[in-house]
């Protein structure tokens, strides 16, 4: 064989293995019907001293078993709040450490590493601060920083409106950018060098393929494959590590959060659903597979048909398989205990295999 035709032939089969079944809107229908194998704990853990819950925005867990809570501190801003936002408590609840006083104008999307560091963005900018993405040690010192505080800007390397973040495991950063509201943001996806360099971009705003409204969120397979909450086209897009656009999939619902298993079960959050955002869809969490994009479960939020953003927009998963939802209105941190049958374990285990 030809050594051109073979590299060519190697070519398509790397693009063979990496692409993903399009799942367009007109072919899905809302998956509201689905077992949910969890027992709900509607108010778990709480901030230093016992108090109530601010608005919760994210969950993630650490791989000593740690979770770590990010909040709004007060009246869902930070804006000079002299509480900590960051909750680091063990299993059962109880508060370990706090930290990011005075740091924080509008604390969004959060990330833990390999080495167990917490990566948040702050998704607002003004008086010097914001506008940024931090890495945090485990015992809360800052490691690194992305952007320029206080400056929103379409610039290389800079942000408008940050709202997620997510780490591959050699290290490589990338930042979804892009919010609804007046001021939208970049709409794009940002990708950094493991030592903060900026590397390059895409996306613009739109709704075509690798175009978005408010992304969200954004997750890694264990392909290393992105998945991205485009939120207000109702939409997941998939991207490899260098922005070719992979497929699009639908069956999720209108993505807020997205979390990853190593076995690569999928739970995807969906706060906003019901009511002109996506009619007929309920909100709550579904769970099902990266590998195959199949949903198998749902757990469906209390308000799921209220027209109002009710359900949970963080969504973290810890190695037992509890499921924790940061719900931002309601101002709760929901806790999804998977339930055995028979003995035989948790329903949702490997639901992709």
């Amino acid at each position: 064989m030809p050594h051109a035709v073979r590299a060519k032939l190697v070519v398509a089969l790397a693009i063979g293995i990496f692409q993903v079944r399009i799942w367009p809107q007109s072919e899905v229908q809302p998956k509201n019907d689905l077992p949910s194998p969890y027992r709900t704990v509607r108010d778990w853990a709480h901030p230093p001293g016992g108090a109530n819950w601010p608005a919760v925005t994210a969950v993630e867990a650490a791989p000593d078993g740690s979770i770590y809570v990010v909040d709004r501190c007060h009246d869902n801003s930070c804006a000079g709040r002299p509480e900590p936002p960051i909750l680091k408590f063990d299993p059962s609840g109880k508060l370990l450490k706090s930290w990011g006083e005075g740091m924080f104008l509008f604390p969004h999307g959060t990330t833990v590493d390999r080495e167990g560091n917490l990566w948040v963005t702050d998704e607002q900018g003004k008086d010097g601060k914001g506008q940024q993405v931090f890495k945090f040690s485990p015992d809360g010192k800052v490691l690194m920083t992305l952007g320029k505080a206080g400056v929103a800007s379409a610039e290389p390397g800079l942000f408008d409106a940050p709202t997620d973040v997510a780490v591959a495991p050699d290290g490589a950063i990338f930042v979804t950018e892009g919010h609804s509201g007046p001021t939208p943001g970049n709409d794009r996806i940002s990708k950094f060098s493991k030592d903060g360099k900026f590397i390059k971009a895409w996306g613009k705003r739109g709704s075509g393929p690798g175009e978005f409204k408010s992304p969200h969120t954004i997750a890694l397979d264990s392909r290393g494959r992105l998945f991205v909450g485009d939120r207000s086209n109702n939409r997941i897009q998939i991207f490899d590590q260098e922005g070719r656009y992979l497929g699009t999939w639908t069956q999720f619902g209108r993505p807020s959060g997205i979390a990853i298993a190593k076995d690569d079960t999928m739970y995807v959050a969906d706060s906003e659903s019901w009511g002109p955002d996506q009619p007929g869809w309920k909100k709550g969490i579904r769970i099902g597979s990266a590998r195959t994009g199949r949903v198998d479960f749902f757990i469906e939020d209390m308000e799921s048909t209220t027209t109002e953003h009710s359900g949970a927009e963080g969504v973290g998963v810890d190695a037992k398989g509890n499921v924790y939802g940061a719900v931002v209105r309601r101002q709760v941190l929901e806790k999804h205990i998977p339930i055995a049958l028979s003995g035989r374990g948790p329903w949702f285990i490997q639901p992709g295999l």
